[in-house]
């Protein structure tokens, strides 16, 4: 299998400020997972430079296996989640200083509840400790369990993102446990019935049309998503799913500027843009 030779634009400058030994030290000292790492978002060392993470909740093993995922799967019995986990992210939050945070978590399908109750409790953990903070919400799909996204929703987090992650013709060979039509009906409830902030995201490389790519947009135009991130995927290990392109800047910016005159408000655009990517910058 031949593998694509990175473009110049992907090169990543490397930093390592006082603001990322002190993130690193926390997330270890609490014992904290971060999709930061468990994903190897290739932001890692701006973010942690410039003191912010992502927190990922319900352990660092997904009960699906997406092909384009870094983070390890399993389908035999997982770990109940930590009772202490909602105060160590609250506390993390409270000694980073930080202004807004991003919660994200696997899928725990051998969980009744998704993991839902875990959930809230972490976001009331941190509003407890941190009442000035806003949160964003990166939730999986619940398996679309009206009761299961409720405990999420109905909390009214100030952003509250699900990822679409790629076009509908790719999901059967990129992550065939999840459904796109399952994915869309999650952001439209979060918008419709709970009349939240929403914001989706994919990547593009994996042998998507900038067509059907459009389309996608369109959809997530529809359901009145204020909130978008494109990104190139990268292909994390030799077993993961294949690098099929490296889109350029020029299409990344045709796709922003092609879903803002649809009427979504912020799309962020580019090689490197993560679903956390600048977050701070939706609320």
């Amino acid at each position: 299998m031949k593998i694509l030779k990175k473009p110049e634009w992907l090169k990543v400058r490397l930093s390592g400020t006082e603001h990322f030994a002190t993130t690193k030290k926390l997330i270890g000292e609490y014992g904290l997972n971060t999709v930061c790492r468990s994903a190897m978002c290739p932001n890692l060392q701006e973010c942690w430079s410039s003191g912010t993470a992502t927190f990922l909740l319900l352990g660092d093993i997904c009960t699906r296996s997406c092909r384009f995922c870094a983070i390890t799967a399993s389908a035999t019995q997982l770990p109940l989640p930590s009772d202490d986990e909602p105060r160590k992210i609250a506390h993390a939050v409270r000694r980073m200083q930080l202004n807004h945070v991003v919660l994200t978590s696997v899928t725990r399908d051998d969980l009744s509840d998704g993991g839902s109750a875990a959930w809230a409790e972490t976001i009331k953990a941190v509003r407890g400790e941190n009442p000035d903070v806003t949160i964003e919400c990166l939730i999986p799909d619940f398996e679309r369990k009206y009761e299961d996204l409720d405990r999420v929703m109905s909390l009214k987090p100030d952003v509250l993102n699900h990822n679409v992650e790629t076009v509908p013709a790719l999901y059967d060979s990129v992550r065939p446990q999840a459904d796109y039509f399952r994915s869309l009906e999650v952001l439209r409830v979060a918008k419709q019935t709970y009349d939240l902030r929403t914001k989706s995201g994919l990547m593009v490389g994996m042998g998507e049309t900038e067509q059907q790519v459009k389309k996608v947009l369109n959809d997530l135009a529809g359901i009145g998503c204020n909130h978008l991130t494109i990104g190139q995927y990268l292909q994390p290990s030799l077993r993961h799913f294949p690098v099929r392109s490296y889109v350029t800047p020029d299409c990344f910016e045709r796709y922003r500027i092609y879903a803002h005159e649809l009427g979504i408000q912020q799309v962020q655009s580019g090689p490197y843009v993560r679903s956390s990517y600048h977050a701070a910058e939706t609320v």
